[in-house]
């Protein structure tokens, strides 16, 4: 689905009610922004910790002796 939504001069903008019903944000909440190469993600805090694990369990797969400072050094280079 894409809609349209116009940012206001001091940078705010509103997403349809529909959408933030489906996230979870009625009430207000925070998301984060990433900037892409192809353009912005806004995701919920939710869905950026629910990736976050899945690429953790990803980095993990079959490794159980994996050291937290081998873990992100792993996650360092996945990111390059």
């Amino acid at each position: 689905m894409t809609l349209q939504v116009n940012v206001t001069p001091n940078g705010r903008m509103s997403l349809p009610i529909d959408i933030r019903k489906r996230l979870g944000l009625v009430g207000g909440g925070a998301v984060l922004v990433e900037e892409t190469d192809d353009g912005v993600i806004l995701r919920t805090v939710s869905q950026a910790v629910a990736r976050a694990q899945a690429i953790s369990r990803a980095l993990l797969d079959g490794k159980p002796d994996v050291t937290v400072d081998s873990f992100i050094a792993e996650g360092r280079q996945w990111q390059e």
